[in-house]
């Protein structure tokens, strides 16, 4: 009887070891997929970025295009006075306004996207989204950290973690340029 008390104290103590065992694999686990996601939210959020750059640079490339014609057509009206009124300063005058107008005109249809501010609205709430995101996914990831941490410093887990799995603390994320804009600082390390 002796030995049914001893084998199920074994299987027992075996049975122990290998759940805490799993547990540090599966914290472990957790905190390198909580990671990955705080990678895919901000990859998500850099591939972003370049959509509203070519928006930007449609802006001023058309600004600029804009902004010579009316100077075309301002320095042309400013050679129109009263003195000097002819037919051929006055057709130019027309010719440039009209290039002008008929240029937005152009512009406008054929890049409809320069009609840009409900969409660079939206690229500017899709990014402030995505950095959102990032947030919240560094927020579980120092979540799942905390507790893979807990659970290698706990006995006995910490004993079998020293003996089998010699997994070592991770570290949370933190931002140092946030951290400096407190004067308290905790005395946790």
């Amino acid at each position: 009887m002796e030995i049914f008390y001893v084998l199920g104290a074994l299987v027992l103590t075996a049975v122990t070891v290998m759940i805490i065992y799993n547990g540090i694999i599966g914290r472990f686990n957790s905190v390198k997929r909580a990671w990955s996601n705080v990678i895919v939210h901000a990859r998500q959020k850099n591939k972003i970025l370049p959509h509203l750059e070519v928006v930007i640079s449609q802006y001023e490339d058309f600004e600029k295009g804009v902004l010579v014609k009316i100077t075309q057509l301002r320095a042309a009206l400013n050679e129109l006075d009263d003195s000097n009124v002819n037919n051929q300063t006055l057709r130019s005058a027309e010719h440039k306004a009209q290039a002008l107008v008929s240029s937005l005109k152009l512009t406008s249809e054929d890049y409809p996207e320069l009609k840009a501010s409900p969409l660079f609205k939206a690229i500017m709430a899709e990014i402030s989204e995505q950095q959102e995101n990032v947030g919240a996914a560094i927020r579980i990831y120092n979540q799942n950290v905390e507790i893979f941490n807990t659970g290698i410093q706990t006995f006995p887990n910490s004993i079998i973690n020293n003996l089998l799995n010699k997994k070592e603390e991770i570290a949370l994320f933190t931002d140092s340029e946030a951290q400096s804009e407190f004067e308290f600082s905790p005395n946790i390390d």
